[in-house]
């Protein structure tokens, strides 16, 4: 009879037992804390329940059973009430208690009672309560898409306040181009990053239908070797353009290289010998913008040429045909744009997207890595003549009047908001829609100078004639939450009662559009300044209001609350709980703290960011994925920051890093910047808010409805410790990349972090396609036609900050058979 007791059951109880207070413990205490900071008591009686159940199991007694039993039911019923029938909300609340649950019935057996059921039947029951636990996560994640879509509409903040026009610019009369340009098109030709400089991402193109779509294979693969050594941070996010029977692309570092469109043989590869040292938040190259002289002959010299932005801020013009760099532009085809910027560490001004070309203006912005120091160098916007390289007119928002060139010895001023996405622009207008950012070190504005808080985050749009200011909106005022504008405006027709209008659809990382008459600049949609909510370290500079659109779908979920936590495990949840509420959280807009820290919701990648949008003008639809992550942040002391010895890049003892995950030094402010981007937990790295993570959607511009609004993004990629789990269910994941879209209701994308590029019903959001890439797909795909065959074309270069695989890879898909 002892040796039955001690034997196999004996000691597998006794482990159980020892799990479950392991566990139970730190459940019990976190509960009881979380108490004390106002929140849920049912971790502190599940933890409870826990620990007694292990004390009798470990005594070999059933009661262990029944106690858990008890204390599993009742789990049962709290997750029901407190997140219903939302799959992947109950995982952290219903999965481990359930796996517990099975275990603790297979000890029955082997427990001293008189319980006498076979051993069997307690087996056939562990299994039953596994494949019932399973079954309910499956079935109630079928609800999650449709409990997803209800939540899109914004819950109002407070009464709005009335509302503030931001129009404080004239709008001049448009003035016709003394030259005719050559016109943007798509269809057989992809000539810009947003298909054309209005940046629609439409196609035309009929061949590909959401009938055959399923039918698309690979038809060619071209690698171009640009791939880390070490633990460079690598990230392409290349959209080709297409021209004629070429596709011209650009490698991480700036390697630009001409293929057949059909084939993916490689023409020419220019190298124009890029240093990693160059290399700012990651190394990419957006894109490349085609200019074609007017006049000129096919035959002459770079008549046609794609001209570059390179990572150590250079302007390069290369011939399309030859790849040789044109020897009329600038200094034998390169100009040095750190010429007025001044003394600069590698790395901190740095060009990642590519120009874009207004009639014969190259239009430039750049990168600065944020976080650094207010002594950045200058968000200054530049417009170069695309055929000499000259220097046409620079637009310093502190000095617009400043003489061209600057004198020798003086620099645009430091600091100043840049613009380091992608513009979109108007020939028959001659402006440039530039998407500003905001001022140097994006949490701290105390000493921004008025032309800083007028521009910051806003839509500015230009005269290429001169650089003047046309119009601006400013989309958030005060911005102290890295907010800025990462989206191309889209240029498209916009359905009003009075008819279409030329309008510019900017989405924001806040998930709203805002929609202007392109030429004045006036609102189309309705724009109320509500309430934000005040304090921080600096509630002297905060603006009182914030604009909402409210007559225009939109993005924004409602305010996330301790309920909405997540993790792996009830313990990682209770983790999230605890910190959700040590944090000051007052819903959007929640100011900067110091003494404790703060959710922002959406974080700095929540919304849209660089890949913008694409519009069907046709059936007048908007297709949008986008992000929805919070960040969780604290100002840090500048004492504290000296004492770690936190230092801004170019400092002699700066170590190279990333500014955007850790602590960034915000030098000449008084705090730096603790960012938690995506409110990771620690050790599993797990996201705090609950999935879905990311989203797609479309709307109807003329009936101003959503049409589906989906998760997008399977979890095939993502699990606890970066283990990919492989499950296939949509989860929404982080997405970056934009979408491009057919003529014949299709959208091309592929931004998830799952490695998939999609073919997805414009009309349902039903993924009709999809193919496994090699890398991460972050990057916005093309479409043209080249020897009668509609192509499709991704760059897999994969996203260091987004954690997917580094390539090097472009892929092309079209149907079999078709063609000559």
């Amino acid at each position: 009879m002892a040796n039955t007791t001690r034997g196999f059951g004996y000691w597998a109880v006794v482990v159980l037992s020892a799990l479950m207070a392991l566990f139970g413990l730190p459940i019990l205490a976190g509960g009881l804390w979380l108490i004390t900071l106002g929140g849920s008591w049912y971790y502190a009686f599940a933890g409870l329940g826990l620990v007694v159940s292990a004390y009798f199991l470990f005594r070999q007694s059933v009661v262990g059973v029944w106690v858990y039993l008890l204390t599993f039911v009742g789990t049962l019923i709290w997750a029901l009430w407190e997140a219903g029938f939302n799959g992947w909300a109950q995982v952290p609340r219903l999965v481990a208690p359930t796996v517990v649950l099975a275990l603790v019935l297979l000890t029955i057996p082997a427990l001293r009672s008189r319980f006498t059921m076979p051993r069997a039947t307690f087996a056939a029951a562990a299994v039953g309560v596994l494949a019932l636990g399973a079954s309910m996560m499956v079935l109630t994640s079928v609800r999650e898409t449709s409990l997803f879509a209800q939540e899109t509409t914004p819950p109002m903040l407070e009464a709005p306040v009335a509302p503030t026009q931001q129009l404080d610019a004239v709008p001049a009369e448009p003035v016709a181009p003394p030259v005719q340009y050559a016109l943007q098109e798509t269809g057989v030709d992809w000539p810009a990053y947003g298909g054309t400089q209005h940046a629609a991402r439409f196609s035309p193109l009929d061949q590909i239908t959401p009938e055959n779509v399923g039918n698309l294979e690979k038809i060619w693969e071209f690698r171009t070797g640009d791939l880390p050594d070490g633990d460079e941070a690598y990230g392409n996010q290349n959209t080709p353009i297409k021209i004629g029977n070429r596709l011209f692309l650009c490698s991480a570092l700036n390697k630009v290289s001409a293929l057949d469109a059909a084939t993916g043989t490689e023409f020419w590869t220019y190298d124009p010998q890029v240093s990693i040292d160059a290399i700012g938040y990651n190394a990419t190259c957006r894109g490349l913008a085609y200019y074609e002289t007017p006049g000129a002959a096919q035959t002459d010299m770079c008549a046609t040429r794609v001209i570059m932005q390179t990572l150590d801020a250079r302007l390069i013009a290369l011939d399309t045909q030859t790849g040789q760099l044109c020897p009329d532009f600038g200094n034998g085809g390169i100009v040095n744009l750190m010429e007025g910027i001044g003394d600069s560490a590698p790395g901190f001004y740095s060009p990642t997207s590519p120009p874009t070309v207004v009639r014969n203006i190259a239009i430039v912005g750049s990168q600065v890595k944020d976080g650094q120091t207010r002594e950045a160098p200058s968000g200054v916007i530049r417009g170069y003549n695309a055929e000499t390289g000259a220097l046409e007119w620079a637009w310093d928002m502190v000095r617009p009047d400043a003489p061209n060139p600057l004198p020798e010895g003086e620099i645009y001023t430091p600091g100043t908001p840049n613009m380091w996405t992608i513009a979109s622009g108007d020939d028959e207008l001659g402006l440039v829609y530039m998407p500003l950012g905001n001022s140097a070190v994006d949490y701290w504005g105390g000493d921004r100078s008025p032309e800083e808080n007028e521009y910051s985050t806003a839509i500015v749009a230009l005269d290429v004639t001169d650089g003047s200011v046309r119009w601006f909106y400013q989309t958030v005022h005060y911005d102290i939450w890295d907010y800025d504008l990462g989206a191309q405006g889209t240029l498209a027709d916009f359905p009003t009662e009075n008819g279409p209008v030329a309008a510019l659809i900017l989405p924001t990382k806040q998930g709203q559009f805002f929609i202007f008459d392109r030429a004045t600049g006036e609102p189309l949609v309705e724009i109320e300044e509500r309430s934000a909510p005040q304090g921080g370290v600096e509630p002297e500079n905060l603006s009182p209001t914030q604009p909402f659109v409210v007559d225009f779908p939109s993005q924004l979920k409602p305010d996330i609350e301790e309920k909405n936590m997540w993790g792996m495990t009830p313990l990682d949840q209770l983790w999230c709980r605890i910190q959700f509420r040590q944090a000051s959280y007052e819903g959007r807009y929640t100011p900067p703290t110091t003494d404790v820290p703060w959710i922002q919701y959406p974080g700095y990648n929540g919304g849209s960011d660089w890949g913008g949008v694409a519009v069907d003008s046709g059936r007048n639809i908007l297709v949008s994925n986008y992000n929805d992550t919070p960040n969780y942040n604290r100002l840090i002391p500048r004492e504290d920051i000296d004492a770690l010895g936190i230092v801004p890049i170019g400092h002699p003892d700066h170590a190279t890093g990333n500014s955007h995950s850790g602590i960034s030094p915000q030098a000449l402010t008084p705090y730096g910047i603790e960012v938690n981007a995506g409110w990771r937990v620690p050790f599993t790295g797990m996201l705090c808010k609950e999935p879905p993570y990311g989203g797609i959607m479309a709307i109807d511009m003329a009936t101003k409805q959503v049409l589906w609004d989906k998760p997008f993004g399977s979890a095939r990629k993502n699990g606890p410790f970066g283990i990919p789990s492989m499950l296939p269910f949509d989860i929404g994941t982080p997405n970056n990349g934009g979408t491009a879209i057919t003529a014949t209701g299709l959208i091309f994308v592929a931004a998830t972090t799952d490695d998939l590029i999609r073919a997805i019903s414009t009309e349902t959001g039903e993924t009709l396609w999809q193919a496994e890439l090699p890398a991460g797909g972050q990057a916005t795909p093309i479409i043209y036609e080249a020897e009668g065959r509609q192509i499709v074309v991704i760059n897999a270069g994969g996203h260091n900050f987004m954690e997917t695989p580094i390539g090097d890879y472009f892929i092309a898909y079209a149907l079999p058979g078709v063609g000559s």
